[in-house]
């Protein structure tokens, strides 16, 4: 048995009842995140340093705004205005730290979590209890009641954390479960190595089998479309409904193409006979070693921000788990400057983003498909291979997301024999 994490989106029933109450720890968030930034924007300017959660939630404890909330709802609001400046990046505007959540004189309704030791569940009648701040609490009520309902096929037990989250219209609960599943046998012993691009969402080697190559089309279309989009219905007090509906459509499209590939590549891999998939690990990319952010320049930057490579590789290590397929993060030093045939280490046999052409073995490859391969050989230790054929690494399968459809597809070949 595998014990994991599932999160239920869940409808609110009494929602006229409980809508004030949750209105109030939405604003209150607001309000705390916006102390929270203050204090980072004086230390800041005081000494160049960024505080980390750990000095916010230290410091703040003692702010009246801190006790709006049960302790663990305020304290993962500072853990998310900490993770907010820990992923913040230059900008194509130059600096363009978060900022604080505000649209004119009102704070907007931020999602607000509960952790367990703020959650009473009642699974019999669909319920959950919610813990109110000091501030909040008053004579009525020191609670939340809140009567849910999920998917008909949907079990809630053993819940972890609830998320009262506004989805523009009204509140909605995202019940985090910890879940027990049933683990197969692994589909097979052979490995799979991905190199997560900037402008491709990956590249994919399978052991004895092809070499595929997913394009970031997709992705860069909806992110230019709806950003455009939003920038013309920006408002003097913030952004206006029509922004915010882009913002949320964008959102629902991202998280579909982002599940859909990981599911798709754990389809793949099932088919393949993978045991094992190595991935590049990208943790450290928007930083140097000394923790500052690092400059991709205008594009790249734009195109990083864009590519959630930690939340595919995590939607990608759980549903390999429920297979039996070990997802396993590599070192990706040198995988993009090794040939994968005769193992010359040269960055300029990078001729170009996407070719990779070795000058001492002649051996011309797609980049991406390269560093798969090099990735690959990072848990299966098998040396280079001067045999290999080039015919896969220069032209691999390419797989396309219709959004028709929802599903990725391979596109068609042109046959290139004479």
């Amino acid at each position: 048995m595998l014990e994991t994490t599932r999160t239920y989106s869940a409808t609110i029933r009494n929602h006229q009842q409980v809508c004030g109450d949750l209105n109030q720890c939405g604003f209150a968030a607001s309000k705390l995140w916006n102390v929270g930034r203050h204090y980072i924007q004086k230390r800041w300017d005081g000494n160049g340093d960024i505080p980390d959660e750990g000095e916010l939630k230290s410091e703040l404890k003692d702010h009246e705004r801190y006790n709006d909330l049960h302790s663990q709802s305020s304290q993962r609001v500072l853990e998310e205005l900490a993770e907010a400046f820990t992923s913040w990046y230059n900008s194509d505007d130059g600096n363009n730290p978060p900022g604080y959540r505000k649209r004119g004189n009102r704070h907007p309704r931020s999602t607000v979590t509960w952790k367990s030791a703020g959650i009473k569940h009642d699974g019999k009648h669909g319920r959950v209890r919610l813990s109110k701040g000091l501030n909040l609490k008053d004579s009525r009520s020191d609670v939340i009641l809140v009567e849910y309902e999920t998917q008909p096929d949907v079990t809630v037990e053993n819940i972890q954390q609830v998320r009262a989250v506004w989805n523009g219209d009204q509140w909605e609960l995202h019940l985090v479960c910890r879940k027990q599943i049933p683990i197969e046998d692994a589909p097979g012993d052979n490995t799979a190595g991905i190199d997560l691009g900037i402008s491709n969402y990956l590249a994919i080697d399978y052991e004895d089998g092809p070499c595929e190559l997913y394009p970031g089309n997709r992705l860069k279309e909806d992110k230019d479309y709806f950003t455009r989009k939003e920038y013309q219905t920006e408002g003097e007090n913030g952004p206006s409904n029509r922004a915010q509906r882009a913002r949320r459509t964008l959102s629902r499209r991202k998280d579909h193409l982002l599940h859909t590939l990981s599911k798709h590549i754990v389809e793949r891999c099932i088919e393949e006979g993978i045991e094992k998939i190595a991935v590049g690990d990208l943790s450290g990319i928007r930083e140097h070693g000394s923790g500052k952010s690092r400059n991709w320049g205008k594009g790249g930057n734009r195109k990083l921000h864009r590519w959630e490579f930690d939340r595919f590789t995590r939607m990608l290590e759980y549903k390999a788990e429920e297979h039996g397929i070990l997802v396993d993060r590599v070192d990706e030093k040198n995988t993009s400057k090794t040939c994968s045939c005769c193992g010359q280490i040269r960055d300029a046999n990078r001729v170009e983003r996407g070719l990779y052409v070795c000058d001492s073995c002649d051996t011309a490859m797609n980049a991406d498909v390269n560093g798969a391969v090099n990735i690959r050989r990072k848990i299966t230790q098998t040396p280079p291979n001067g045999d290999m054929s080039n015919g896969c690494l220069a032209q691999p399968g390419v797989y396309l997301f219709d959004a028709t459809t929802g599903v990725f597809h391979p596109q068609e070949q042109a046959d290139c024999e004479p």
